[in-house]
């Protein structure tokens, strides 16, 4: 519960640079003042994130838009009304009011209306925008409690808001309206499927854009255990391939999986949103648990599944040193 006083401090923190966790729908984010550089770069340095990587900007109303970008076509207009507040990213030309610490240097601002009463609360106090990114360490699982931000960040951090589990579980889905006709750059909260009945056409979903955006790197969102992908029908078999190498295995999948006896087993349901509300609390629990190898089942890439098949995918790409 937020109360008037912590909404006070939460506020006072943001404009005296300080950096705050704040609870969306989607995951935590690790939040500062969008226009004050010196707290984004704070935001960067708790993170251990690149500083050519973008952050999204958390504003209160759609009516922002026009402040932070120079130029907003139709589409993000409709796609806002239709879909704001809620987990849905829109990448627009930058006005100068968004600055290179926020935007990684391009010339593209991204843009979020949260849905979370803490989140807007905060906003509309604050009469400014946010940056937050997920509140974890750059590269790693998202958190979706308060209790997760607390484990990965500790006294990083000024203050931790409490706003419960978030209610989706996956980030914002990233929709490039920048260049022309509007594509997903990351699948995410917000099923494609919505976007292109919205728009009244297909919206492609880009692989790889000279846009760069949050959560768009090969390897991310990862636990410390190795992360496996198989189709439902191959799950046994690479469980016990893994195990003959003396792996310490465990699955990833939906409860209906035929395993053999004693496997590991960290459940997610097999309907997509509620498959998204849970992985990264699955991921979580997997890594408390000390498994080598998560071998993961891949949901169907419709709905919000193409959001998890994503999620899961970047969880098992090779990874650089120090990850």
């Amino acid at each position: 519960m937020l109360t008037s006083d912590l909404l006070i401090r939460a506020v006072e923190l943001l404009r005296r640079g300080g950096v705050i966790a704040l609870p969306t729908e989607t995951v935590y984010g690790l939040a500062a003042n969008a226009e004050d550089e010196l707290a984004v770069r704070r935001v960067f340095a708790i993170k251990g994130r690149p500083a050519t990587h973008p952050l999204i900007v958390h504003v209160a109303e759609a009516q922002a838009l026009s402040s932070w970008a120079r130029h907003v076509p139709e589409d993000a207009w409709r796609l806002a009304e239709a879909f704001w507040p809620g987990p849905l990213t829109l990448v627009l030309p930058r006005s100068p009011r968004a600055t290179d610490a926020v935007t990684g240097g391009q010339d593209t601002v991204a843009l979020r209306v949260p849905h979370h009463p803490l989140a807007r609360a905060v906003l509309q106090a604050l009469g400014g925008g946010v940056a937050a990114p997920s509140a974890n360490r750059f590269g790693r699982v998202s958190p979706t409690t308060a209790e997760h931000v607390r484990a990965d960040l500790g006294a990083d951090v000024d203050l931790v808001l409490d706003g419960g589990p978030c209610t989706v579980g996956v980030e914002s889905t990233i929709v490039d309206l920048s260049q022309g006709e509007p594509a997903v750059l990351r699948p995410g909260g917000l099923a494609v499927e919505e976007i292109s009945r919205v728009l009244g056409r297909p919206v492609p979903v880009r692989v790889s854009s000279t846009v760069r955006v949050s959560g768009s790197l090969a390897s991310h969102y990862a636990p410390r255990a190795g992360v496996v992908l198989a189709e439902p029908s191959e799950v046994a078999a690479r469980v016990e391939a893994l195990r003959a190498r003396g792996q310490r295995v465990a699955v990833l999948g939906p409860p209906g999986l035929a395993l053999a006896p004693g496997i590991p087993r960290h459940d997610v349901p097999e309907e997509p949103s509620a498959a998204a509300r849970v992985l990264y609390t699955r991921l979580r629990e997997a890594d408390e648990q000390g498994h080598d190898v998560l071998v993961a089942c891949l949901p169907r890439a419709e709905g919000l599944g193409l959001a998890v098949r994503d999620r899961l995918s970047r969880a098992a790409a090779p990874r650089t040193p120090g990850e």
